[in-house]
C-alpha cells in the first residue's frame, strides 16, 4: 500500500459501533474481496471489500473477520484470519501482514492463519444462535458476479442451516454514513490531492491538448502524493462531450472556444474524493457560457445551504430543482409554457439537469448510506448541479465534497479548490 498506516483507534471505534447493534449470542463475519481474473494469468489490480477495511483496516486478499462479542472464550470476541506469509510469497508478491503487524493495524488481539479457519469457525459457530452475513445492497449494486462472500454465505447456510441468519448491510450502511475524525482527515488528505491535480491543470490546459494528457497530467500528481490514483474512472469532457454525463473515453483534443467538464478525484487510503470542475479550453469563458457556469454554481452554493440535520434527501432534491427551474428560465432554456405542461415524473427542468444532487461518500465514491431517513451529523455527501445543452455544445457540472454539521454549514472539504469562474480565469492566464 502506499499509504501511511491509518490510527487503528478507527477500527476499534467501528467495530465497537457494530458491535452495539448485534442481537445476544450472535456472530458476524465478514470476507475480503477476490482478484478478479482477466484472461490468460492477468488480474485486476487488488481492491479490498470496504467493510472488512472500514471494521479492521486489513487491506489484504483472503482475509476473513469474526465478531462474536457473546463468546465464551474471551480471545474469540474478535477473531482475524488471514493468508499465512512465508519466504515464497514475500520473494513473488510481497511480504503479507504478520500477526503482530495485523495486530497493529486492526487492534485486533487473535489472529489465526486461515487454514485454521474451518476448525476455529465451527467452534465458534457451536456458540452462537444468529450468524449476521454481508451481503451488497447499495440501491444500484450490479450483483452479477460472485464474490468471495457469496460463496462464504452459500456455504454456511448449507453447513448450519439451524442457524438464524441476520443482514449485517442495514448496520454497515448506519454506521459507514457516519464518518468518524480519522476518516474526514483520510477524506480530506484525498481531497487536497485532487486540488494538487487541478492546480496543475490550470497551467497545463489550452487548445489543442487532448483529453488523454489532461487525465495523464492528474494521474502523475495523484501518484506522486501517495494515491493510487483515480478513485473512479475519470470524465475529462470538452465541449459536447460535457454533455455525455458518463463520458470516459477521453480521446477527444480541446479545442478553442470549448469549456472542459473535468469529473475527478484522488482516492487515499481507499477513501474517495469527488470533484467536478469547468474550465475554458483558452482560459476565458465568453458570456454564454460563464451565465450558464455561474447559474449552476448559485444552485451549488443554495443546496449546500441545505444539507443539515433533519434534511431529507428527496425533498432536498425537489427543493434543488426548484432552483434550478428558477436558473434555467433565466436562461430562455425553458419557460412558463413548459412548467406548465410539465409532469410531476419528470419535471421541465429535467431536460437539462436530469440527475441527483447530492449522494453519500466515503469508501466508495458512492458510498452506502439512508437515502429515506434524515441526515444526521458526520454525514459525507457531494453537492453536484448541472446543467448540459447538446445543442449548444455545452455542459457544466460543479462538485465538492462536504461534512454534515451539528451547528451551521455543511464543512467544505474541497473549500482551497478554485470554483468562482474569475479565479479559474486568473489562474489559467498567470
Amino acid at each position: 500500500m502506499k499509504y501511511d498506516r491509518i490510527n487503528k483507534e478507527l477500527y476499534l471505534h467501528n467495530r465497537k459501533r457494530f458491535t452495539s447493534h448485534m442481537t445476544k449470542n450472535s456472530l458476524a463475519v465478514f470476507n475480503s474481496n477476490d482478484i478478479y481474473p482477466i484472461s490468460a494469468d492477468s488480474t485486476m489490480p487488488f481492491q479490498q471489500h470496504r467493510d472488512i477495511l472500514h471494521l479492521s483496516g486489513v487491506d489484504q486478499e483472503e482475509s476473513i473477520l469474526v465478531i462474536f462479542p457473546d463468546s465464551i472464550n474471551p480471545e474469540h470476541k474478535e477473531v482475524l484470519f488471514l493468508k499465512e506469509t512465508n519466504e515464497h510469497i514475500a520473494v513473488w508478491e510481497g511480504e503479507k501482514l504478520t500477526k503482530e503487524a495485523a495486530f497493529e493495524t486492526s487492534g485486533i488481539k487473535t489472529v489465526y492463519w486461515l487454514t485454521q479457519f474451518d476448525v476455529i469457525f465451527k467452534q465458534m459457530m457451536s456458540e452462537a444462535e444468529t450468524i449476521y452475513l454481508n451481503t451488497n445492497e447499495h440501491l444500484r449494486a450490479n450483483t452479477e458476479v460472485e464474490t468471495r462472500e457469496d460463496r462464504f454465505i452459500s456455504t454456511i447456510k448449507n453447513l448450519y442451516p439451524a442457524h438464524k441468519v441476520a443482514k449485517s448491510a442495514p448496520i454497515m450502511h448506519a454506521i459507514r454514513s457516519v464518518k468518524h475524525e480519522i476518516e474526514i482527515e483520510l477524506m480530506q488528505k484525498a481531497c487536497n490531492i485532487t486540488e494538487a491535480g487541478f492546480r496543475r491543470l490550470l497551467k497545463f490546459v489550452k487548445p489543442g491538448v487532448w483529453e488523454y494528457e489532461i487525465e495523464a497530467e492528474l494521474m502523475h500528481e495523484f501518484l506522486r502524493n501517495r494515491s493510487k490514483g483515480f478513485a473512479y474512472t475519470p470524465i475529462v469532457g470538452s465541449g459536447a462531450s460535457a454533455c455525455v454525463l458518463h463520458y470516459i473515453e477521453n480521446n477527444l483534443q480541446c479545442k478553442d472556444g470549448d469549456v472542459i467538464l473535468l469529473d475527478v478525484g484522488a482516492e487515499y487510503g481507499n477513501y474517495a474524493s469527488d470533484m467536478t470542475r469547468c474550465i475554458p479550453v483558452n482560459g476565458k469563458f465568453n458570456s454564454r457560457q460563464r451565465d450558464i457556469y455561474n447559474s449552476v454554481l448559485h444552485v451549488k452554493k443554495e443546496a449546500e445551504k441545505m444539507l443539515v440535520p433533519g434534511t431529507l434527501l428527496p425533498e432536498y432534491h425537489k427543493e434543488v430543482g426548484k432552483l434550478m427551474e428558477n436558473e434555467l428560465l433565466k436562461l430562455k432554456l425553458i419557460d412558463q409554457t413548459d412548467i406548465k405542461n410539465q409532469k410531476a415524473e419528470w419535471p421541465a427542468y429535467k431536460k437539462y439537469f436530469m440527475h441527483g444532487t447530492s449522494h453519500f461518500i466515503g469508501l466508495d465514491t458512492h458510498d452506502v448510506g439512508f437515502f429515506q431517513k434524515p441526515i444526521t451529523a458526520g454525514m459525507a455527501f457531494t453537492c453536484e448541479p448541472g446543467i448540459y445543452i447538446p445543442e449548444e455544445g455545452i455542459g457544466i457540472r460543479l462538485e465538492d465534497d462536504l461534512i454534515v454539521q451539528e451547528n451551521g454549514p455543511a464543512f467544505n472539504l474541497m473549500r482551497n479548490i478554485p470554483i468562482e469562474a474569475e479565479e479559474i480565469e486568473d489562474l489559467m492566464n498567470e
